[in-house]
C-alpha cells in the first residue's frame, strides 16, 4: 500500500511541525540522551487504575525524579491537535523528562485492531506527526495479542501486514528522522519472528520495543529473548515475573521488579551492553495469574513451528518456580483504590530496586 502525496498544504504543515519540535530542541535533546547513567522511566499503563492522561504522568514521573515517560498509545492524549501536544512537551521539557510514544496495533487483520486513527499505515503516520511534536525518535507499534496466533493465516499473516504497513510509511518515517520499534505484545510474537520482520523491513527502520514479560507467556525465557533482540532494541518496558507448573502446563504472574525470577543484574548489564542510551521503563503488571496451557493440543495450534529445543530453557524456568498468591482487597475496601495503591506500589518498589542496580 502506498500512500497518497502530500499536498503542498500538508507538506508545509508537516514542515511546521518539525520546525515547532526543533525550535524547543525536541529532536536534539531526544537524540542524544546521557551516555553517563541508565535513564529510568514510567511507562503509563503501570498506573492505568488511575486513568491518567499524559500530563498527570508526567508530573508523577518527575515525582519520582525519573528520566523518561512512554505514552504507548495515542490515547494518553487530551487532543491530538499541536497545539495541545506542544504544551505536554513543554510540561516534559520543564520537568527535564525525555518522551517516548506508542501508536498502537498496525496489522489490519489482528482480531482487536481499533481504526480509531484510520487504517494502519495512517495510525503508523499519525503516529510520526505525534513523536516529531513530542520529541520521540521511535514510534511503537504492534499486533495484538496472542489470539492473533490462532487467526486465518497465523501470525505469518499478521507479521505481513505490519510488515507492508511499515514500508508504506517509510518514506514519511524518514523525512521526520523517526524509526518504528515493534513490540512483542501479549504473547503474539517470539524473537524469530521479530527478527524477520526487522530483516524484511530492514534494520535501519525497524527496530524492538522490547517487553521480556510478554516473551515468557510466548514459552520464551525473558533473559534468553534478551539476548536475541538486545542489538535491535530501540525502546523497552520491563517488569519481574513467576512462572510454574500446572495440570494444563504452567500458569505465570507478573511482579515488581525484585519479586520474581528476574537475574536484575544480569538483565541490567545486557541492557547497558546492548542499548545503553534507550530508556529503560518500567510497566508493572502483576496480581494475576494467566495459563500456558502447553499440554493442550489447543494451545499448540497457535504455536505450529515451535519445536522443542524452542522451549527448553522456558521449562527450566518452570521446574524452577513457584506459586504466587493474588492479593485480594480487604473487608470492606474500594476494588478500585486498592488496584490503584496497589499498582503504584509495585511500580515505586521496581524502581528502587532497578536504582540499587544500575548507575
Amino acid at each position: 500500500m502506498k500512500l497518497p502525496p502530500l499536498s503542498r498544504r500538508a507538506a508545509l504543515g508537516r514542515m511546521s511541525l518539525i520546525a515547532g519540535a526543533v525550535s524547543t530542541g525536541a529532536l536534539s535533546r531526544a537524540a542524544t540522551p546521557s551516555k553517563s547513567k541508565t535513564l529510568l522511566g514510567l511507562d503509563g499503563h503501570s498506573l492505568r487504575g488511575m486513568k491518567w492522561k499524559s500530563e498527570p504522568l508526567i508530573e508523577y514521573a518527575a515525582e519520582q525524579k525519573l528520566d523518561a515517560v512512554l505514552f504507548n498509545g495515542l490515547h494518553y492524549f487530551e487532543s491530538l491537535e499541536p497545539a495541545h501536544l506542544r504544551q505536554v512537551r513543554a510540561l516534559a521539557d520543564r520537568k527535564g523528562l525525555l518522551i517516548r510514544l506508542g501508536a498502537g496495533g498496525v496489522s489490519i487483520g489482528a482480531e482487536k485492531y481499533r481504526a480509531d486513527y484510520g487504517n494502519p499505515v495512517e495510525t503508523l503516520v499519525k503516529g510520526i506527526e505525534v513523536a516529531t511534536i513530542l520529541g520521540s525518535p521511535t514510534v511503537n507499534c504492534r499486533i495484538g495479542s496472542i489470539v492473533d496466533r490462532y487467526g486465518k493465516g497465523g501470525i505469518e499473516a499478521r507479521l505481513e501486514e505490519v510488515a507492508k504497513t511499515m514500508k508504506a510509511a517509510r518514506s514519511r518515517a524518514e523525512d521526520a528522522g523517526v524509526t518504528f520499534a515493534f513490540e512483542n505484545h501479549a504473547a503474539d510474537t517470539r524473537s524469530d519472528e521479530v527478527l524477520g520482520l526487522i530483516h524484511e523491513v530492514g534494520r535501519d527502520l525497524c527496530g524492538v520495543m522490547l517487553d521480556p514479560g510478554n516473551a515468557l507467556w510466548s514459552m520464551e525465557d525473558p533473559l534468553e529473548h534478551l539476548k536475541v533482540l538486545g542489538p535491535h532494541v530501540k525502546c523497552m518496558s520491563i517488569r519481574d515475573y513467576m512462572v510454574w507448573a500446572s495440570p494444563d502446563g504452567a500458569l505465570f504472574q507478573w511482579t515488581a521488579i525484585g519479586d520474581g525470577m528476574m537475574d536484575v543484574p544480569a538483565f541490567t548489564g545486557l541492557l547497558k551492553k546492548h542499548c545503553p542510551t534507550v530508556p529503560l521503563f518500567v510497566e508493572s503488571i502483576s496480581n494475576s495469574q494467566r495459563p500456558i496451557p502447553y499440554f493442550t493440543d489447543k494451545f499448540w495450534a497457535g504455536f505450529p513451528n515451535v519445536r522443542a529445543e524452542g522451549i527448553v530453557d522456558f521449562l527450566k524456568l518452570v521446574r524452577q518456580g513457584r506459586p504466587l498468591p493474588v492479593d485480594e482487597p480487604g473487608a470492606g475496601e474500594n476494588q478500585r483504590e486498592f488496584d490503584q495503591q496497589h499498582q503504584r506500589r509495585e511500580f515505586e518498589k521496581s524502581i528502587r530496586t532497578l536504582r540499587a542496580h544500575v548507575t
